[in-house]
């Protein structure tokens, strides 16, 4: 197992690019059992999580390929033989986001049966809402020996009133509707690029929707899908990682490939803490101070702060100029990073769903230990501010949506290495 190594103190300079997105990424590879035929894509990142979805594929009867050389970003498959409608728990239990072959399997091969995800270690995280989806479009559900069944000969459109915003669970019934027969309303859906993103994608195989990246979504459904070659956009949350990182070693570093328009909540409160953010060259420019100031943030539903980047400013605040206040609205255990930033000598009291960070001068290197994805990320960040030497472990947790974030870390200047734990 790989833990990764960091001596802080060195303020990062330079210009890094940002990989494609992951939370884009998997919904699309699953969008290709909507149609025969090989669909290629371009810019999939190589991660944990992406090599998951192309094993759940693969145990379909899909073909996969990575490609290698100069196109190792370019994956494709292919959907030409027999396809076993089945995602298996081995696979889901890794990755939640394997259910999203839910909605494709029904709406194209008529059955699915797929393994129930289950808790993570942030939260519980239901697929209620997937389901209730499927039922309004006329799918038969049933739940057995930890599996969700469902079927349909044909599924119609209806209206779907999500009860509460789900990424995951708009694109699983957006791509479900594509090929239903009719129109298809869904309402009260997640707004995140990711989300616009697919439909993009699906649009481009064939469907018709309209108003995704808004609350309301319409989908009139068509026949039959072709396949597509698409290149999947950056990915936001890497991107404000990295202006984290710039932020916390008072560096200066042009992020590549940032999408204003999708980073406008990180945007504006990294400028509050004093940091001056340009685009320029296809990017953003952060130029940090010294010291950051003090911001008070509340995670909440795109286009508000997202919850993939409180524990990277969280990691911020434990070296502001005063007292920050991050309330996390999303998910209810979201602040397992904490203790190890203790250990780092941050000073972060917990009350309820509320951290109050009180700024110290420095932190200190530590053995930590990574919790999940995004807790990695702050763990590593904070190492690159502290004195002394930081041991981040687990950091598979970390490979599973951050693309060799040490090597690009180090093409800025950092000190930080991965080694054999």
């Amino acid at each position: 197992m790989d833990k990764i190594i960091v001596k802080g103190g060195r303020p990062l300079q330079g210009e890094v690019n940002v990989s494609g997105a992951k939370n884009a990424a998997l919904p699309i590879l699953a969008s290709a059992l909507l149609a025969d035929g090989k669909s290629t894509y371009r810019n999939v990142p190589d991660l944990a999580d992406v090599k998951t979805m192309l094993k759940v594929l693969e145990t379909m009867g899909c073909g996969t390929e990575r490609l290698t050389g100069r196109k190792k970003d370019v994956c494709e498959v292919a959907v030409e033989g027999p396809i076993t409608p089945e995602a298996p728990y081995d696979l889901v239990k890794t990755m939640r986001a394997s259910v999203l072959v839910l909605g494709p399997l029904v709406a194209r091969f008529g059955r699915a049966r797929v393994s129930m995800p289950g808790g993570c270690a942030i939260g519980a995280r239901p697929i209620d809402q997937h389901l209730k989806g499927l039922k309004a479009l006329g799918a038969d559900i049933t739940l057995t020996e930890g599996y969700v069944e469902a079927r349909a000969k044909q599924l119609r459109g209806g209206t779907v009133n999500f009860d509460v915003i789900t990424v995951t669970g708009t694109e699983n019934v957006m791509m479900a509707a594509v090929l239903a027969k009719g129109r298809t309303v869904l309402e009260n859906c997640a707004r995140e690029p990711e989300v616009e993103e697919l439909a993009r994608v699906l649009n481009k195989m064939g469907a018709r929707i309209e108003g995704a990246g808004t609350s309301i979504i319409t989908i009139d459904g068509v026949d039959a899908l072709k396949p597509v070659d698409h290149a999947i956009l950056p990915d936001r949350i890497e991107a404000g990682t990295l202006m984290v990182a710039a932020a916390i070693t008072g560096g200066n570093v042009l992020v590549k490939h940032a999408v204003p328009e999708h980073l406008e909540s990180v945007i504006l409160k990294l400028r509050e803490t004093g940091c001056t953010i340009t685009a320029e060259e296809g990017g953003l420019r952060v130029k940090a101070p010294k010291v950051v100031d003090s911001v008070d943030v509340k995670t909440t539903e795109h286009p508000g702060f997202p919850t993939d980047m409180q524990a990277q400013l969280m990691g911020l605040m434990t070296v502001a100029s005063g007292t920050s206040v991050i309330s996390e609205s999303i998910f209810e255990n979201r602040f397992m990073h904490v203790p190890e930033l203790h250990r780092m000598g941050a000073d972060i009291t917990i009350q309820g769903h509320t951290a109050v960070v009180k700024g110290v001068k420095k932190l200190s290197g530590a053995p930590v230990m990574a919790t999940d994805l995004r807790a990695s990320a702050s763990l590593v960040l904070a190492g690159l501010r502290a004195e002394g030497k930081t041991e981040v472990a687990r950091i598979y947790h970390l490979d599973r949506g951050y693309e060799r974030l040490e090597r690009k870390l180090r093409k800025l200047g950092a000190d930080i290495r991965r080694v054999k734990a």
